[in-house]
């Protein structure tokens, strides 16, 4: 049986594998001339299931106004002039309260958990390397506040069994010990010990050469055009390539295209509520092992993670809801700087860094869509929405769009992953 995945970033990728493994015949199309050339380029680098957590939380509308007017603000909010924008943003906001909060953590956690699993065995039966660490993530407070806001995070993860140690100032220097510097600036941490760390396009890259293995085709530089549909079935995709248009067909359609999915899923009467939430990352190389990260520190001030990489550090973070602008704002760039530098200074070669900038598609619950798209054209599947968590969310969301298609079991609860959450 045939199965066409329409993108070929992590999700894509991963989908693809997940698929093979199940003896689908798969081919994969995108517009890039390789894989993960788009939001899986240059994110943060984590595999964080114990920082999985919705945007969207109780004290996010107060802080959202005080970000307006903060120089260093880790999120910003300019009119992309469509009724969509808006749209979206009375969604996010209807789930910041307490009760949805932890709802929506509760699950975020879940998949996070199951797929860091996943990559683990996945890493075993392929001994795929990507410069991976395990030494877990260190989220670093400086305020009292935060201290205090931690006390509803640590009440999910005891529920849902996460392990974790909450710090005093001493102990984040334990974790990390070029914090030392700045110890007497922090009041505390917390510790997740079973979170990772690597290259995210790195990732996608091998696992699409172990995916070319199990004999998925790639078919990169292709542009879709149009969706080719026939009452209640999506018959194939017209895609532009360097030979001109054709048409590509199979039994059932993945759709893996990120902030771009909702755009296509449009021509199907779907109304998937992805919004391009716009991030930034420096990569630097390390001049001086000794005062770099050994592992993930996300600075809760600012919602900035630095991740360390074998001859790079990876700074990643921000929040733009600005539409699909991809210009690299120079203001953001000094933010991920200033936080490198008062955590890490002398670390790295910021002077010599790769400014990126990606869209990660965020639904307003925080959580990703996977499944069925719904009754109207059931061959076409989506796995889509992973927000700021595309990679920890990666491999265990491919599996359970494989087992799902493939008509067995998923290893986790799948109904409050579909899209028809928001149609109830």
């Amino acid at each position: 049986m045939r199965v066409l995945v329409l993108g070929s970033g992590v999700i894509g990728v991963t989908s693809a594998y997940y698929l093979a493994l199940k003896g689908f015949e798969v081919t994969v199309i995108d517009r890039q001339p390789a894989v993960g050339m788009e939001t899986s380029f240059a994110n943060a680098g984590q595999v964080s299931p114990g920082y999985s957590a919705p945007w969207a939380g109780p004290d996010v509308p107060l802080k959202a106004m005080k970000w307006l007017f903060q120089c260093h603000a880790p999120l910003s909010i300019r009119p992309d002039f469509s009724l969509w924008q808006l749209q979206w943003m009375a969604r996010f906001l209807r789930n910041c309260s307490a009760q949805r909060y932890a709802l929506n953590k509760s699950r975020m956690v879940r998949l996070a958990e199951y797929s860091r699993d996943c990559l683990r065995e996945l890493r075993a039966n392929t001994g795929i390397h990507y410069e991976e660490r395990n030494r877990g993530t260190l989220q670093v407070f400086r305020t009292q506040k935060q201290l205090a806001a931690e006390a509803k995070d640590i009440a999910v993860l005891r529920q849902m069994e996460v392990p974790f140690e909450h710090l005093d100032p001493a102990g984040c220097t334990r974790i990390e010990p070029a914090l030392a510097h700045v110890k007497d600036q922090l009041l505390g941490g917390l510790y997740l010990p079973g979170d990772e760390t690597g290259d995210c396009q790195l990732f996608t890259t091998q696992l699409a050469a172990k995916a070319q293995a199990l004999g998925v085709q790639f078919r990169q530089s292709a542009t879709i055009q149009r969706l080719v549909t026939q009452q209640n079935q999506l018959l194939g995709v017209e895609v532009h390539t360097g030979h001109g248009i054709e048409t590509l067909e199979a039994d059932h359609y993945v759709v893996a295209l990120g902030s771009y999915s909702r755009q296509l899923t449009h021509a199907l009467g779907l109304d998937l509520p992805v919004y391009p939430v716009k991030g930034y990352s420096l990569t630097v190389p390390i001049i001086n092992s000794d005062a770099a990260p050994v592992s993930t520190v996300m600075d809760e001030t600012y919602k900035v993670a630095i991740t360390r990489f074998d001859q790079r550090i990876r700074v990643g973070g921000m929040a733009e809801l600005a539409g699909f602008d991809l210009s690299l704002n120079p203001h953001r760039r000094a933010t991920l700087e200033m936080v490198l530098n008062g955590l890490f200074p002398h670390a790295g070669h910021v002077s010599q860094a790769l400014f990126w900038t990606g869209l990660r598609p965020m639904t307003p619950d925080g959580t990703p869509i996977i499944g069925q798209s719904g009754a109207r054209f059931p061959n076409v599947w989506l796995n889509t929405g992973h927000g700021t968590l595309g990679w920890t969310m990666a491999c265990g969301s491919a599996q359970v769009l494989a087992d799902l298609i493939a008509h067995d079991k998923p290893a986790i609860e799948t109904q409050e992953l579909n899209n028809k959450r928001y149609s109830a």
